[in-house]
């Protein structure tokens, strides 16, 4: 009988077998994390590291072949908020991720509502709609760089065929234009995104809803302005975020298109970031201080995301 007491005591006890077991098995989930923790330390935290350490220093084309690239603090910072060009560039970059959210995200909407009805060749239709989201973004950049082109593009013959213009439009060399023809594509792509989430986030509302509403004399725009948008918040939230992150850090579309130009009128901060590093200027320092820029941004964007996800208890 004592022996068994004193077993009893030993696995209860601070030092006993009852904490070694969590123990072990903490120590056991070890060797699992240690390839995510190497791969993020290599291909994350390193890399922003570094792309900090650059931007405060004047690192050039020489520092290359040198390796002598003086520390200049916040000077690069200071550089890029005192060009013009970075001014355009940030305004650029508001102008064409607003539009681009709020057509993305009302077209996307527009076509989830009419597809939660059921009609024959509905998923075939929405198949195909996917497809704007799964071609690579250079080679729907190069398809719409095509069809905009002044002189031999398809959108100019059809206008000038309707007779809707009287001479080719420059969409993508005209100072006034080449926003819009950049916002023409990135739209495009951008619309099957929203429209999968959103027709998700319908088909979760119940039609018991629609039904009892009905019922009270409630019509079509009534039920979509009281029970679908409220009902669809948390995912318009969610899907308005990572719209957010993904048009601000957008490179391919605009370089494809207009490299930034012409005069800067479709330069944004992705642009701007290449052109001072890689683009003949070879100013890796600045063009490290402009990436650190848009990386703040996103990050905050970032934490909008999560905080929205936690506010609605997808994440514990």
């Amino acid at each position: 009988m004592s022996v068994t007491i004193g077993s009893n005591r030993a696995l209860s006890t601070p030092g006993g077998v009852g904490e070694a077991r969590p123990r072990r098995r903490r120590a056991s989930a070890l060797p699992f994390l240690w390839p995510v923790l190497a791969f993020s330390v290599l291909f994350f935290v390193y890399p922003l590291a570094k792309n900090v350490q650059v931007s405060l220093q004047d690192f050039t084309l020489a520092s290359l072949y040198t390796g002598d690239a003086p520390y200049i603090g916040l000077r690069n910072y200071g550089r890029i908020f005192g060009d013009p060009v970075f001014r355009t560039a940030v305004g650029n970059t508001i102008v064409f991720t607003l539009f681009s959210i709020v057509f993305q995200l009302t077209i996307g909407l527009a076509l989830a509502v009419f597809f939660v009805r059921t009609f024959p060749l509905n998923a075939l239709l929405r198949s195909l709609l996917l497809v704007p989201w799964l071609l690579p973004l250079v080679v729907s950049g190069t398809v719409f760089r095509w069809m905009l082109d002044t002189n031999n593009g398809i959108i100019n013959h059809i206008l000038l065929g309707l007779h809707v213009v009287d001479t080719p439009v420059p969409w993508l060399t005209d100072y006034d234009t080449a926003m819009v023809g950049v916002l023409l594509c990135n739209i495009w792509i951008g619309v099957p995104f929203n429209m999968v989430i959103l027709y998700g986030g319908l088909q979760s509302i119940s039609p018991d809803l629609y039904e009892a509403s009905a019922m009270d004399g409630a019509g079509k725009l009534r039920q979509f302005w009281y029970i679908t948008l409220p009902m669809l918040r948390p995912v318009l939230l969610v899907v308005t975020t990572l719209g957010l992150i993904y048009t601000l850090k957008i490179f391919d579309v605009i370089w494809v298109l207009t490299k930034g130009g012409p005069a800067n009128a479709t330069q944004n901060l992705t642009t701007y970031g290449y052109q001072l590093s890689f683009g003949g200027l070879s100013e890796f320092g600045q063009g490290a201080a402009v990436g650190n820029v848009l990386i703040l941004v996103c990050l905050g964007l970032s934490l909008v995301y999560l905080r929205t996800l936690r506010a609605e208890g997808e994440v514990r």
